[in-house]
């Protein structure tokens, strides 16, 4: 008797030790408690490690353009540019308003630079923006990549057209670009005719700010 219990007792044991091992290992039914899925973080970039420089065109220097009126160029970029600082600063992004020869230029590392202006007052019958970036580039593919995101975002949210043939050596030679860390990427941008788009530029900025910021966010995204 001693010998059988002693035998159905390992015959128990080896047969609960056996179940045990097959629900560990077995394909789970529908009678199982569901496991707890295991969670991988996705990678993602810190918005706030991101740097970019916004130049107010002609700010602390001098007027820009002026309408006949009185309205310069320099107040409408200021108010354009503010604008786009404040929503970068929004989206988390380290944004800096810098003076058209502001000392904080010299040797700026930043992920993007743009310098904000805006066309003559005395050209009637001309409407349209340009976006330009330094002729002799030091890194051409990606400051393409900011020209042509500025582009693209700038056209959708206001609606002007691309107006290319006006751009000049002012532009594409502009004195920021030689200030900066060769390796920031740099576009500068005309937002308009201060005739003929006045009624956008002075009128909407909020709406000429989100293009451009569009614009900046689509080349950091890609970055």
């Amino acid at each position: 008797m001693f010998t059988i219990a002693v035998g159905s007792f390992f015959l128990v044991a080896l047969m609960l030790t056996w179940r045990v091992i097959s629900r560990d290992t077995r394909p789970p039914t529908p009678g199982d408690a569901p496991a707890l899925p295991v969670v991988v973080p996705s990678p993602t970039v810190d918005p706030a490690k991101k740097l970019v420089g916004i130049v107010s065109g002609h700010a602390g220097y001098d007027s820009g353009a002026v309408c006949p009126d009185g309205l310069t160029e320099a107040a409408v970029n200021q108010a354009v540019a503010q604008e786009v600082v404040d929503l970068l600063r929004l989206k988390g992004i380290n944004a800096i308003l810098l003076e058209e020869y502001d000392a904080r230029l010299r040797g700026l590392s930043a992920d993007a630079l743009v310098s904000i202006h805006a066309d003559s007052c005395n050209v009637a019958g001309v409407s349209g923006f340009k976006v330009a970036r330094v002729t002799d580039s030091a890194i051409p593919a990606a400051e393409d990549a900011l020209v042509q995101c500025l582009i693209q975002k700038y056209a959708e949210e206001t609606g002007l057209p691309l107006h290319p043939s006006t751009i000049t050596d002012n532009m594409t030679r502009y004195h920021a670009f030689y200030e900066v860390s060769p390796a920031t990427p740099g576009a500068i941008i005309e937002t308009g005719f201060l005739l003929d788009d006045r009624n956008i530029l002075e009128g909407h900025p909020k709406m000429v700010a989100r293009g451009i910021t569009l614009g900046i966010l689509c080349f950091l995204d890609g970055r």
